[in-house]
């Protein structure tokens, strides 16, 4: 499985905010939209991620007083990427080595779209019942043998 079937399922809506816009414009949004990630674009390009894990580490180094910080101050500007070829094992181990739990998804320098680790365990999930549903039926349709004589042994 990868990336690319994650947002198939999932769909590509992307919320996104500029490096100086004030923080609190985007804690708004984040909590507007009901969503712990915004993608920090500028001049079209991917400079930042910010999630509420950087909201409030910010907001407490701040003494509570969000002010004039700006997305900027509190965004990590090295966030982890993938691409939508990636595979899913690939983001997974990725996003545990690093405690990521969104993860922008990029073809070359453009963005595709963001999964978090709710989407990669909801998918791995999914797959996971699906093979077992197959196996189950397939134990449940197990051809007799042709040439088995009634009560014999297999």
């Amino acid at each position: 499985m990868k990336v690319s079937d994650i947002l198939r399922v999932k769909g590509n809506t992307l919320y996104t905010v500029s490096p100086e816009e004030p923080l609190a414009r985007a804690i708004d949004i984040m909590a507007e939209k009901d969503i712990g990630s915004l993608v920090v674009m500028d001049h079209g390009d991917l400079v930042g991620m910010l999630t509420f894990r950087e909201v409030i580490q910010c907001v407490v180094k701040s003494g509570y007083a969000v002010g004039t910080i700006v997305v900027r101050t509190a965004m990590d500007d090295h966030p982890l990427t993938c691409t939508l070829e990636t595979e899913l094992d690939e983001v997974r181990r990725m996003m545990l080595e690093r405690h990521a739990r969104y993860m922008p998804v990029m073809d070359r320098r453009m963005l595709m779209g963001v999964i978090s680790f709710y989407d990669v365990a909801k998918a791995v999930v999914d797959s996971q019942n699906f093979e077992n549903k197959m196996l189950k039926a397939y134990i449940r349709d197990w051809p007799e043998a042709e040439d088995a004589q009634p009560g014999a042994q297999l």
